[in-house]
């Protein structure tokens, strides 16, 4: 993926090793926000300290402001300096897939992840989120709302919407995954540091275009259902985000069809035909 350079500020408490140097977390958790200086501080602390008393790995959450326009940069800047292992990324633009690119393509946590500033995926789902990608067993792994062990509250017409869309990605890119975008997935770093690259969308269509090519390349996703309860108050435009998608979808099936992907280095690269070896599990600390 191509991420323009831009100006960006960080600011971090980050909890040190014994030594004095920062720890390297096992997981690394992204926070996209754009103007959300009221809803924010409430799902930072709640998501911190659910990891912080349930989660047995150590960890890192980096809210990724994109560019917002209200009071979001003041009120995440407080958060880090007030809570350990938080830190802030301020981008120039916005874009879901841009701040996911750019804090994923950074980091050095073995399990990176990322999940909606509205937390409607309940958390007791993330340790099985994660826990296949440590061991090695999968390579990605991602929320789903669509399986039948999933509960799910929201309204007919998003239902129907996300139903139809992932159906199209089955006819259109061949996808076997169930649901594309639900916010709540995780990757392994390496395998990261491999697809990121080749991910061209910044916006909504990162998803989809992620896992499209992780398939394609012979990588195992992981499902985990969720449970999940709509935002009614969400500031995503259904309308724009449904015809970006369906440009995603004509530009990235052509891509594929032309063989303008490495599809087949990668494959032979990245392709898993059995278990890699488990990645190290990290003591809180």
């Amino acid at each position: 993926m191509r991420v323009e350079p831009e100006p960006m500020r960080h600011t971090t408490a980050v909890s040190p090793t014994r030594d004095g140097t920062p720890e390297t977390p096992v997981l690394d958790v992204v926070i996209p926000v754009y103007n959300e200086e009221d809803e924010l501080p409430a799902c930072i602390r709640r998501l911190h300290a659910y990891l912080t008393t349930t989660f047995p790995y150590s960890f890192h959450i980096t809210i990724a402001n994109n560019g917002s326009t209200d009071g979001t940069a003041s009120v995440a800047d407080t958060l880090a300096r007030q809570l350990a292992d938080v830190s802030v990324l301020h981008l120039a633009q916005k874009g879901r897939g841009r701040a996911l690119s750019t804090v994923w393509s950074g980091s050095r946590a073995p399990v990176l992840a990322y999940m909606d500033v509205d937390l409607s995926t309940d958390l007791a789902a993330l340790l099985p989120l994660v826990a296949p990608l440590l061991s090695g067993h999968s390579d990605l792994a991602i929320g789903t709302r669509l399986s039948r062990g999933s509960r799910v509250v929201r309204g007919p017409r998003r239902e129907v919407i996300s139903r139809c869309y992932n159906l199209l990605l089955r006819g259109a890119l061949a996808a076997r995954f169930s649901d594309a975008q639900c916010g709540f997935k995780a990757i392994r770093g390496d395998v990261a540091q491999r697809l990121l690259p080749l991910v061209m969308d910044t916006g909504w269509f990162f998803d989809t275009e992620l896992l499209v090519l992780a398939q394609r390349s012979g990588l195992r996703v992981h499902e985990v259902p969720v449970d999940w309860v709509d935002d009614p108050d969400s500031r995503v435009d259904v309308l724009a985000t449904a015809i970006a998608d369906l440009k995603g979808i004509w530009r990235l099936g052509r891509a594929l069809a032309t063989g303008a992907l490495p599809l087949a280095r990668l494959r032979e690269d990245l392709g898993r035909e059995r278990p890699p070896h488990p990645l190290t599990q990290g003591d809180r600390s």
